[in-house]
């Protein structure tokens, strides 16, 4: 089955953009006609993504900001609805792990990560809903398999993801007679930046590490994509309050 997605005439947000899920996801919507406000911390990253976007036809602004700063996430928006006018979409995409001994984890590591992974997504919807309500528009947050279970050496990450779920189905739950749509996507183990970075703690369990796997390998960056632009657009107009887990089997059992 083929689903056509058109975003032509819109604007969506992608946090995230400058690599891995978040690019990608960039690149699909702009195929799909979506004007974007591409935000990342790493801007040679972030204006490569927007060129690649712009060839495809479609109006990009691209908006370097450090969402571990709760005082850069609004503004995002605000950038957004001066360049373009409207808000239809808001893809929160980005996010970051740091795996260790939970004993030996470091304050500050534990506050970027849920500054980056939950606060942000939370501020950055804050600032949007009233603008995509008057659209009709959505939220797409890219929750996890660690919205499900728990990981070990990765008690930051599954609390900011855990989170992100319950603000997801919260959200969607308040604004269920608002004309707006908040869904989730939760990915397993993807061969993105997020996962090339990680680095582990010191004699991990290896046994207890092969949960992130999926029972059927990786999972395709481009599937996870197809799925946040379905969600974003107007064709994902049955969808609300749902996490859909593409996982490759993680959460099966």
């Amino acid at each position: 089955m083929s689903i056509a997605i058109d975003m032509k005439g819109k604007t969506a947000i992608v946090t995230g953009a400058a690599s891995g899920l978040g690019k990608v996801t960039a690149m699909k919507l702009a195929r799909t006609g979506a004007d974007l406000c591409l935000v990342d911390f790493n801007e040679a990253g972030l204006n490569e993504t927007g060129a690649l976007a712009q060839s495809e036809g479609v109006q990009v602004l691209c908006h370097r900001a450090d969402l571990s700063d709760p005082d850069q996430c609004r503004p995002v928006v605000d950038a957004a609805l001066a360049h373009f006018g409207r808000l239809d979409a808001l893809c929160n995409v980005a996010g970051i792990i740091r795996m260790a001994h939970a004993h030996d984890m470091a304050r500050q590591d534990w506050d970027r990560i849920i500054a980056v992974n939950l606060t942000a997504p939370f501020l950055l919807s804050q600032a949007a809903i009233p603008h995509l309500i008057e659209t009709e528009g959505a939220i797409v947050n890219v929750a996890s398999s660690a919205s499900y279970i728990g990981e070990a050496y990765a008690v930051a990450y599954c609390s900011s993801k855990f989170g992100l779920l319950g603000m997801t189905k919260a959200l969607a739950m308040e604004y269920t007679r608002q004309p707006i749509r908040i869904n989730a996507v939760g990915p397993g183990g993807m061969a993105t930046n997020i996962g090339s970075d990680m680095s582990f703690p010191e004699n991990p369990d290896l046994e207890l590490m092969s949960r992130y796997m999926g029972l059927r390998g990786m999972v395709e960056v481009e599937d996870v994509a197809d799925m946040i632009a379905l969600l974003a657009s107007p064709a994902g107009r049955s969808f609300h309050g749902a996490c859909i887990n593409i996982d490759a089997g993680i959460t099966a059992g």
